[in-house]
C-alpha cells in the first residue's frame, strides 16, 4: 500500500524557448548583402527591391543598402484590397 496518495497529472509543464521572431534592421540602417532584416511566420510583411525571401518567409537584403519601410495596399483572392509593410533596401 502506497504511504502517500496519487498526486495527478500536469498538462502544462513544457516551455519551450521564445522563437527570436521580428525586426532586425530598422528604416535608415545600412545593411550589407545577405543580412536578415525581418524574421516572421508567414508573410506579415512582404519583400520589395533589393530584398529577397527565403523558405521560411525570412527577408534578407539583396544587395548593400539602406532600409526603408513602405505602406501598400495587396489586392487578395477575393478582390479586397489590405494595407501590407513592404521592405526595400535602397
Amino acid at each position: 500500500m502506497s504511504k502517500t496518495k496519487a498526486g495527478g497529472t500536469s498538462k502544462n509543464i513544457h516551455d519551450s524557448p521564445g522563437q527570436r521572431l521580428g525586426l532586425k534592421a530598422y528604416g535608415g540602417q545600412t545593411v550589407k548583402t545577405g543580412d536578415v532584416l525581418v524574421r516572421q511566420i508567414g508573410l506579415t510583411k512582404r519583400g520589395g527591391s533589393g530584398t529577397f525571401v527565403a523558405r521560411d518567409f525570412t527577408i534578407h537584403a539583396a544587395r548593400d543598402g539602406v532600409v526603408k519601410f513602405n505602406q501598400r495596399r495587396v489586392k487578395r483572392f477575393s478582390g479586397r484590397s489590405v494595407p501590407r509593410t513592404e521592405v526595400i533596401v535602397e
